[in-house]
This record gives structure tokens, sequence and C-alpha cells, in this order.
């Protein structure tokens, strides 16, 4: 199967160098940084995650809704689904991989990751935050891949990768849930002090995550022969609704509990995100972005008529894309550290490097989907012929 990869049209080689001249200039970057330190960057020591940590945050959440179109599949034996599991399965890992990345260029020296390995710790979120990812990575690329051949020969997939399916279901739901508790966890900042923060976490991948997936859907439809499916399609937009009405819910609910209370330590940083707090406001355009794109998304995706045209189903995964980009991104990091615990605000946007380097993981990220969706994209096609 491997083959397919290195046979494609002139646009197909043509998005893969752009991809890899992406690569070149962000690896630039990080080589920069690798010399010179995070201090190229907008972080400090009162803003100690930034733009690399909240991307990460984001595509857990991508990586962890491959279960929604897995459960269905394995699980109620929803056949329809079949079509679009392997995708499914196949945007898991580049999501992943994007967030192990991530990690890395974090950490400034990349040696440090043998620290976790070299020094288990299974009382740190850290240490089992780094079992759930690589686990998940694993689960992912032996099921899709080995689903993936056995359709390629025409027969049924061995049933020990239907164990291994069952497993990657509640795995799923462990990498956003303890990746939550990375955020939950720390006492000192009230922002994420939150008994739900998973819960929220959990809603905004399963509705992020598949909407991503179906404008996936929609562009292999028209750059190939295969068709994933109208009813497939359909479903996921269901899923779509459902989620992110949960996970604007769940948001209010937070605000109601912080505002209710009128505990000033709860307050500040909805404050700071939503108006601006001792004259620092550089979220507050991006907040209300993101709250006009919520919006839009919750009454395409809600009314009926909307969410079953294609055209305004791409307008409402889009939106809820950039919403929850925004929410699960730097909304979170840096209402987290805004105000510090002295009750002093510092200011962070990402420099330049940063924003490349991130890019160019982005890129990876993309180039390994594109590789992997030309794979079973071929399969699929020559499985119909």
């Amino acid at each position: 199967m491997l083959e397919a990869a290195f046979k494609g049209s002139k646009k197909y080689w043509s998005w893969l160098i752009f991809l890899l001249a992406i690569i070149g200039v962000a690896f630039a970057c990080y080589l920069y940084q690798f010399q010179e330190g995070l201090r190229i960057t907008g972080m400090s020591r009162d803003v100690s995650w930034g733009f690399y940590i909240a991307q990460f945050t984001y595509l857990v959440g991508v990586a962890a809704s491959g279960v929604m179109v897995a459960l269905p599949y394995y699980i109620h034996d929803y056949k329809a689904f079949g079509r679009i599991t392997v995708l499914g399965e196949f945007l898991a890992i580049a999501a992943v991989t994007m967030c192990l990345l991530f990690i890395f260029v974090d950490l400034g020296n990349p040696v440090r990751i043998m620290n976790v390995i070299m020094y288990p710790t299974p009382h740190s979120i850290l240490f089992w935050d780094m079992i759930v990812l690589n686990g998940y990575l694993i689960l992912n690329i032996l099921v899709g891949w080995n689903v993936l051949s056995a359709e390629s020969k025409g027969i049924h997939y061995a049933k020990w990768v239907k164990v291994l399916a069952y497993v990657s279901i509640p795995w799923a739901f462990s990498i956003h849930t303890v990746t939550a508790f990375l955020y939950a966890g720390l006492p000192g900042r009230h922002f994420w002090l939150s008994a739900i923060m998973a819960a929220r976490f959990l809603s905004s991948a399963f509705c992020s995550g598949p909407a991503l997936l179906i404008l996936i859907c929609l562009v292999v439809r028209k750059v190939s022969k295969f068709d994933p499916g109208k009813e497939q399609i359909r479903t996921l937009a269901g899923i779509v609704a459902y989620a992110m009405l949960i996970n604007v819910f769940f948001y209010l609910l937070e605000l109601f509990t912080v505002f209710y209370s009128q505990i000033p330590e709860g307050m500040h940083p909805y404050i700071f995100l939503f108006k601006g707090l001792e004259g620092h406001g550089r979220m507050v355009p991006w907040m209300w972005i993101a709250t006009f794109f919520a919006a839009l998304s919750l009454i395409l995706l809600v009314v009926p008529v909307t969410r079953r045209n294609e055209e305004t189903l791409v307008v409402a995964c889009v939106s809820v894309i950039i919403a929850t980009w925004i929410d699960k991104g730097l909304s979170l990091l840096i209402g987290g550290f805004t105000p510090n615990p002295f009750n002093r605000i510092t200011d962070y946007w990402p420099t330049k490097p940063e924003f490349m380097i991130a890019l160019g993981v982005y890129a990876v990220g993309a180039l390994v989907l594109t590789v992997l969706f030309k794979i079973a994209i071929a399969v699929k096609e020559e499985v119909r012929a």
C-alpha cells in the first residue's frame, strides 16, 4: 500500500513540496530557538506556557475525536461509518504527531524528554499524559493500518484488531481527560480550577474534531473519486451540533458560577479576556470573535435545514473550529496565567519565530495526513473499482 504515496498528480506533489518548504523554514527557526533558548518566544516566568502548549491542548481534542467514528462503527456496528472510520483514525495519528512535536519544541532542550522516561514519576500528571498520548498513537496506527490492509486484500480484519479498537475507545477519552487534569490540578490558577474542566475538554473535542473531519471528507470528495457519503457527513454534523451545544452550556455554567459567587480571583481572568483588565486587553477582540463564531455555529447546526445543506454546513464547521481553537488555545492558556498569584499582569503574545515553528509543526501534521489519506483513498478507489 505504501507505493500509493509515491504516485500522484502535479497538484499532489506541489502540495507536498509546499509543506516541505514551510517545514524547512520552521526548522531553521527551531535551530535559532535551540541556540538562543526560549527567550526568543513571548513566554516568561509568569506565562511559562504559550502558543506551543495552546496548540497542543487544542490538537489533543482533535485526536480524541477519532473515537466519534470508531465507537459507532466498532461498538454499535454502524456500517455506514465503515467508509470513514480509517479516515478518522488517520486524522488522529496526524493530530497526536503534532501534539508530541509541540511538546518537543516547548521543552527548549529536547534532551529533557528523556527525563520523563529515565525518571518516571507516576504521581505526575505529565507522566500519564506521555503514556496516554503515545499509547493512543500506537493504537491508531495498528488499528487503522491493519483495517485498511485487510480492506485492500478483500478480507475481514483479524479479531485482535477489533480488540485493539475497543481499547482505543476509552483510551481516546483518557488522553483529553488527563490533559484537562494538567490544568485542573494546579490550585494556584483559579481559571483552571474547575471540576468540569475534563468535561469541557471532551465536549469541545467532540465538536471540533468531527467538524474538521467533515471538512476533510468534503475536500476528499472533490479531489478524488472516493465519496465518503452523504449519510456519514450528516451523522457527523449531528454529533457536532450536540457536542457544540454541550460545550457552550458548560462554558456558561462556568460564567454563572464565577460571577454569581463574586469571588475576585475567579472573575479577574474572565474580565481580562472579555473586557480587559488594568489596561491590558489584547485578548478581548479574540474572545469576542470566538463568541461570534460559537453563536453562528450553533444557529447553523441547530436548524435542520442549514445543517443538512453542505454549503452552510461548511460555514458552521469552520465557525466551530475557529471558536474552539481560540477558546481551547490562547484563551485557556493566557486566562489561566493572568493575573498571576500576586495579582499582577504580564502580557504575552507569540513572537514571529514562535509562530513560524508552530506553523511548521502544523505543516508536518498536514504532510502526515496527506500521505496517509493518499494511501487510504487509493485503496478505497481500487476496492470499489
